[in-house]
């Protein structure tokens, strides 16, 4: 091995640049944001319960939305019957955006967090956020 160092030096200065994202975020933690729950619709609901539970929701809110898209536009379907056989009718503005109108503190805060872009928006109109 004529240029063992070199190659060393090289690996090191590689792992240095590969691993910088990790060494730079040391102590850096993002508090895990809660959504706000606190909008006027949802205060006077005498059942405070989402389409689905919580925990699904959370998980697979996205996947849910992409399933009303496809159903609604694609097949024509406008009707849902979650988990425990409630109808709800299958829009994101008139559904969700009407008990979860605070888009700012409610989506936006999460969605920032991990780091995603929707893109509900660019067909939607975005919502005005509504005072309380």
């Amino acid at each position: 091995m004529y240029n063992g160092g070199k190659i060393l030096i090289g690996i090191i200065v590689f792992l240095l640049f590969a691993a910088f994202p990790f060494y730079n975020n040391i102590g850096k933690v993002s508090a895990k944001p809660e959504p706000k729950l606190d909008t006027p619709v949802i205060q006077q609901l005498a059942e405070k319960k989402c389409v689905e539970p919580k925990e699904f929701m959370k998980a697979e809110h996205m996947q849910m939305l992409n399933d009303w898209r496809d159903a609604a536009i694609r097949e024509g379907k406008r009707i849902y019957v979650n988990s425990e056989g409630k109808i709800f009718n299958i829009s994101l503005q008139n559904t969700c955006m009407n008990c979860h109108s605070n888009k700012k503190e409610f989506c936006d805060k999460c969605h920032a967090y991990a780091a995603v872009k929707p893109y509900c928006w660019t067909c939607h109109i975005e919502p005005k956020e509504k005072r309380s």
